[in-house]
């Protein structure tokens, strides 16, 4: 049932890979290595004649998983971590497919990191490569099978292998190709050229790894092209874990001016970028190429070649290795997100203003009515222009941040929030000044805002030259002035929008998509609910969220409740580990009324529940965000408890919960916030 006949098997047997296999790895010859099913879970099986491990539906039942663990690993080099599987599935069950998820767990993180996840079927063995960042922490590889519907639905791991290296390299000397696969044309494709079988095929005297008739190469012919611009693409596997530096590969051309040979990237919203081209035809030897490679997110190389007729030659390719430097040739100056960033706690970072006077000042204000604090902690510094300090009109305060090297995409966000001004259009915009040419374009100004509340901007630009990013304030008349406020600027590499396709941090949640793991003790009107935009009830309530002042946030709504009524959000099961944990997340209690907000550890079996954090009444108009700092050695919950005050004006909110490995660190305020509860230990009475 799981498998499909002998010409799978014979498939499996191709892909075998040396019995001599590195730690976390594993072929499924005769065991399972040093990975182990979880007995809570359905057991993989084992195939009788080995090389596989499967579950299917006839040990298990729709939405039951199977759960694989490894022993202990290390990668204090970057590995790349590839995996030959199968998923299997009838074809009246495609809207329900089994899934394959694999996950990270380090030894001091209380939550898995899901890596990578797939529940495509395929009739063939499919490879996945995963990037795994070099760090000196242990870590187990976790992988997780879910049958889906159907009475044919299995899951099959033909092999298991950890490396050291980038996935992106390759010397084609395995029968996997590292992952690289041909994008197939009728006419013009890419094929494996040298090795012992020899064909028409097989053009080149000599591979460049070996320097042998026996080593292996990628070549693609242009003899039976058949239409003009025929293409040929070979794909890399995309990178799972940001990476920048030097790509370089070998090559070789013949009738070089009847093809066109080229390197693109293809990130997955399917955007094309050409980071090189072959400049000449080369020589009969081969040639070594060097790019500058950025991948702040998943993206493809993609090997491409053009054909112009059936006489356009061939080209050949090898060796595609990486290096986290700089190429050789390459002179621009290093970016570094932390340098370009700044949320203006300490100082104005690397940010300046072009002249002495009343422009951008850095405040520190207590929240009120008429004013919040800052983004960052809601007690902390931001930047503000007053523009009713100014005696004209047309009055522009100009930041400037630090210079950025040309011809690389940046994605900058930055929080800004607007009081007073009757016409805000323009009052804040943000332009690309370049250096060489002293030249100002405007890429983002304000249209409409809700006032007083931090919005979060997103701009994704791209310039041939050296710039830097300003943010100018403008009171346009004398009558209409008002305060502008910037806070938590940072300027990463890459699209915004592709970013954006990553799944959310681990340990992590915004609520902007659902409430991630989080559960309900009970749900009715008297539960937390998920909302965006302010609370109905005046005089309470946030009026937007915190993460991008239009998104979602948990809340308790009061009016739907009674005096001293309860509303508990409890986390997902989180693995018990030695060491400290921090939780970090913001909460807002706005209004006369509001009652008491309660943050508990529960630890499995006992009933007991420890309270770790706790906020009564009235704080602010602003977000606020707490620290906490707690130890557990058993699997736990943390449970975010809300009690509606004497009024409706109670309401209770949550957003950008965040747990982390480790202390608390240098977060300023750790000890007032983890420990601000002490004054209100005694339970309320309701």
């Amino acid at each position: 049932m799981l498998l499909r006949g002998v010409l799978l098997a014979l498939q499996a047997l191709q892909l075998a890979g040396a019995l001599e296999l590195p730690a976390g790895s594993c072929a499924f010859e005769e065991s399972t290595c040093s990975f182990d099913s979880v007995l809570a879970f359905l057991p993989w099986i084992l195939n009788e004649e080995g090389h596989y491990i499967y579950v299917d539906t006839s040990f298990g039942k729709q939405g039951e998983k199977a759960v694989l663990l490894s022993s202990d690993l290390q990668a204090e080099e970057w590995s790349c971590l590839r995996l030959v599987y199968q998923i299997t599935t009838s074809s009246e069950s495609l809207s329900d497919p089994s899934q394959l998820n694999l996950y990270m767990r380090f030894e001091d993180e209380s939550f898995d990191r899901l890596l990578w996840s797939a529940k495509e079927p395929s009739d063939s063995w499919l490879i996945a490569s995963l990037d795994l960042q070099n760090s000196s922490k242990k870590f187990k590889i976790l992988i997780e099978g879910v049958l889906g519907q159907g009475n044919t639905a299995s899951i099959a791991l033909f092999e298991i292998k950890m490396t050291t290296g980038y996935c992106i390299e390759c010397d084609f000397e395995e029968n996997h190709l590292c992952g690289f696969v041909n994008r197939w044309n009728p006419n013009v494709n890419w094929f494996v050229g040298g090795g012992s079988i020899r064909n028409v095929h097989s053009i080149l005297p000599q591979d460049h790894t070996f320097k042998s008739e026996l080593g292996h190469y990628m070549y693609v012919d242009s003899v039976y092209v058949k239409h003009f611009q025929e293409v040929a693409q070979l794909i890399s596997p995309l990178t799972t874990a940001p990476m920048a530096g030097c790509l370089s590969f070998y090559y070789q051309i013949q009738q070089g001016n009847d093809n066109v040979f080229s390197l693109y990237t293809r990130d997955v919203a399917g955007l094309y970028e050409e980071i090189w081209k072959a400049d000449r035809p080369g020589n009969a030897a081969w040639n070594l190429a060097e790019v500058e490679f950025n991948a702040p997110y998943p993206m493809e190389v993609i090997f491409e070649v053009a054909f112009n007729g059936p006489k356009g030659g061939y080209v050949a390719l090898d060796d595609i290795s990486f290096s986290p430097v700089h190429c050789q040739n390459q002179t621009e100056l290093l970016f570094s997100a932390v340098d370009a960033s700044c949320n203006f706690e300490q100082d104005l970072c690397n940010f300046y203003q072009d002249k002495e006077g009343p422009g951008w000042t850095r405040v520190k204000v207590k929240p009120n009515m008429y004013r919040a604090g800052d983004h960052t902690t809601g007690l902390g510094y931001y930047l503000l222009a007053n523009t009713k300090f100014t005696s004209q009109p047309g009055y522009i305060g100009r930041l400037y941040g630090p210079s950025l090297p040309g011809n690389l995409q940046y994605c900058l966000r930055f929080h800004y929030a607007i009081y007073g001004f009757l016409k805000m259009s323009d009052t804040l915009a943000v332009y690309i000044f370049e250096e060489n040419h002293v030249v100002q374009e405007k890429i983002w100004s304000v249209l409409e805002s809700p006032r007083g509340v931090w919005m979060q901007a997103e701009i994704t630009f791209k310039k041939p030259m050296p710039t830097k990013v300003v943010f100018m304030s403008l009171c346009k008349s004398f009558w209409d002035c008002g305060l502008v406020a910037l806070d938590d600027i940072t300027i990463q590499l890459g699209s915004c929008s592709s970013s954006e396709k990553l799944p959310p941090p681990p340990g992590e949640c915004t609520f902007e998509q659902d409430e991630c793991t989080f559960t309900q003790e009970k749900r009715n009107r008297s539960s937390w609910h998920r909302r965006r935009g302010e609370t109905p009830t005046s005089y309470t309530g946030p009026k937007g969220d915190h993460t991008t002042g239009v998104g979602y946030y948990m809340y308790i709504e009061a009016s739907h409740m009674v005096y001293g009524q309860k509303a508990r959000l409890l986390s997902r099961p989180l693995r018990g580990v030695s060491g400290k944990h921090c939780l970090t997340f913001f909460y807002h209690m706005y209004g006369g009324g509001t009652g008491l907000l309660s943050v508990y550890l529960k630890k499995e079996e006992d009933s007991e529940e420890s309270l770790l954090w706790r906020r009564r009444g009235e704080q602010s108009i602003s977000w606020l965000r707490a620290l906490i700092e707690y130890s557990c050695e058993r699997q736990h919950r943390i449970i975010f408890e809300a009690i509606r005050g004497v009024s409706i004006r109670s309401d209770i909110a949550i957003d950008d919960v965040k747990f982390q490995a480790g202390p608390c660190g240098e977060m300023e305020d750790t000890t007032q916030q983890s420990s601000g509860h002490s004054e209100d230990l005694n339970e309320i009475e309701y």
